[in-house]
């Protein structure tokens, strides 16, 4: 009975010390083991065995990407102007063992480090510059405070600035800023649209007026072109008409002179302010005009060629009375 029970005794222990001695590693952290009080190795995710007593958990470090929240704080920036500022900072821890052992409170460590080069920073701009320029303040404090947690085993992945408050009066003094601005560029916009329509008028009055040119230009080479048309037909026609005569044709000379009168006439009849036609010369002497024309309708008809004589017109006294 008595080695029954001490071999259960032995074996409970033998148990328990086994248990005691695996040490089970969750995914995302990992273990610092310490002999004796001093750092030996790193255990990873998964199951390990440390016999107890000889070896222990040192610190169980979360190696997953973090945040740690930048507390409000009133900044004074470069032109004296007290802003309220806050945001968050992101970090990884890439070694267990410097960040449980070269580092004291490491939470604090990174939020102390992040306050203080965000007031070195952004007390070095303007407000313009803080309000402006938030992407260039949050790659400085990235560079900076990821250059001095380096020893710590740490990365900082990202550092945002979550809100910039400017004092209320110089935020109604940004308002109106933005609204004479504005109301600037508007003026400038509607002046250079009235100046680009003015513009756009003189080009349209010009070009008219170029176009208006061309065409009274156009329109005088055509009528000088008409004209000399019309010049050379009368010219081939006298010609035509002395050829006529020379060939002992005296009623083409008829035909010309009647031509010439006509037209005088229909000018009088088509006068607007003529109400009375007074003919200068005797109704006989254009009807022997037509009757020339006459014969020469004859002869372009095909007649026997025999010119058929003209009457002489009478002959006027001085006094309107007929001679001869």
């Amino acid at each position: 009975m008595m080695l029954t029970t001490f071999a259960l005794t032995l074996t409970a222990l033998v148990l328990f010390y086994l248990a005691v001695s695996v040490k089970v590693v969750r995914q995302g952290y990992q273990y610092t083991i310490e002999r004796f009080g001093r750092f030996t190795e790193v255990a990873k995710p998964g199951l390990n065995f440390y016999p107890a007593f000889f070896y222990a958990v040192g610190r169980k470090i979360n190696m997953m990407e973090q945040v740690v929240d930048i507390p409000g704080q009133e900044i004074i920036t470069k032109d004296n102007a007290m802003v309220s500022v806050d945001g968050v900072v992101f970090f990884q821890v890439l070694d267990a063992a410097k960040a449980a052992y070269e580092v004291s409170e490491l939470y604090v460590a990174i939020m102390q480090l992040a306050t203080t080069n965000l007031r070195t920073v952004m007390g070095s701009m303007d407000l313009d510059e803080t309000l402006s320029k938030r992407d260039e303040i949050n790659a400085r404090l990235l560079s900076v405070v990821d250059h001095a947690t380096n020893a710590w085993g740490i990365k900082i992945t990202r550092v945002e600035l979550k809100d910039i408050r400017p004092p209320a009066d110089i935020v109604n003094a940004m308002g109106r800023q933005m609204k004479a601005e504005r109301e600037k560029r508007a003026l400038i916009l509607e002046s250079e649209g009235l100046r680009a329509s003015e513009i756009l008028k003189a080009e349209g009055a010009k070009q008219s007026q170029i176009l208006e040119a061309e065409g009274r230009r156009e329109a005088a080479f055509r009528d000088a072109e008409a004209r000399e048309r019309e010049a050379e037909a009368e010219a081939k026609a006298t010609q035509m008409v002395s050829d006529a005569i020379s060939a002992g044709n005296p009623q083409a000379l008829n035909y010309f002179i009647a031509q010439k009168y006509t037209e005088a006439v229909s000018q009088f009849a088509t006068s607007p302010n003529a109400k009375t036609i007074l003919f200068p010369v005797e109704a006989t002497q254009l009807i022997g005009t037509l009757g020339g024309i006459g014969a020469l309708a004859k002869e372009a008809l095909g007649s026997d060629g025999t010119p058929t004589p003209t009457p002489p017109a009478p002959r006027r006294g001085p006094f309107g009375q007929s001679q001869g």
